[in-house]
């Protein structure tokens, strides 16, 4: 099977590094990619907006000719359902990794502003209103509970702005195109970023095949890594 993972905000393809080996050693292929202006990647934060989120999945689709199970952590959500209106016959699953799974005219910060708990204090506005960091002294508590002190370590070296324009935009998709593809759920039941009760209102708005849980907090990828693998391979 071919999976192709895609990173939530602030993050990039560094967070999959406990989930791309035991992918690997299974045999399947995996590819981790950086979305504009974060990870590796150098596109400056004024160029980092949902159609080139998508365009940067496509681009990773197309790679291959096997269809991938896409993968989508978080923001990533937002990125995978507008890559899918595109390219859906590149798309065998989309799983949404407890991330922003909206509907057509939906944005993620609409969205977030409906969760019942939001935590204040958390993201920083730069001056210019384009994008937004962490502070870092709350990560711990709301992104990585249940991981290790080198995983958030890790996380506090390489976390970078997040441009807000891809958060803001609404998602342009269809019945025919993003509606035909098979989607999974994977929720997180600790997640202090989505609340579950706000991830189980978005599966429930937009039916998936299938919903899986993890009992764990917002980065199942430290925290979880063996389960959250079992869940992939199952698809």
């Amino acid at each position: 099977m071919r999976f192709v993972l895609v990173h939530g905000a602030w993050h990039g393809a560094w967070c999959w590094y406990k989930v791309l080996p035991p992918l690997e050693k299974a045999g399947h292929r995996v590819t981790a990619i950086d979305l504009p202006s974060l990870g590796k990647d150098r596109a400056p934060l004024a160029a980092a907006t949902l159609e080139h989120y998508a365009d940067t999945v496509c681009e990773a689709l197309a790679a291959e000719s096997e269809p991938a199970v896409l993968v989508g952590h978080s923001m990533g959500g937002i990125a995978i359902s507008q890559a899918a209106e595109r390219y859906p016959e590149r798309i065998k699953r989309l799983v949404y990794l407890t991330a922003f799974l909206l509907r057509d005219g939906e944005s993620l910060m609409g969205a977030a502003s409906q969760s019942p708990t939001r935590v204040a204090g958390l993201t920083i506005r730069s001056q210019d209103r384009l994008s937004t960091t962490v502070n870092l002294q709350m990560i711990r508590e709301i992104f990585y509970a249940q991981c290790s002190d080198e995983d958030v370590a890790l996380a506090r070296s390489l976390l970078q702005p997040q441009a807000v324009a891809p958060m803001a935009a609404p998602q342009s998709l269809s019945a025919t195109r993003f509606g035909r593809v098979p989607r999974v759920y994977i929720e997180c039941l600790r997640d202090r970023v989505i609340d579950p009760v706000l991830q189980k209102a978005m599966y429930q708005a937009s039916p998936c095949e299938k919903v899986l849980s993890i009992d764990t907090d917002h980065s199942p990828f430290f925290s979880r890594p063996g389960e959250l693998v079992s869940h992939l391979e199952t698809l």
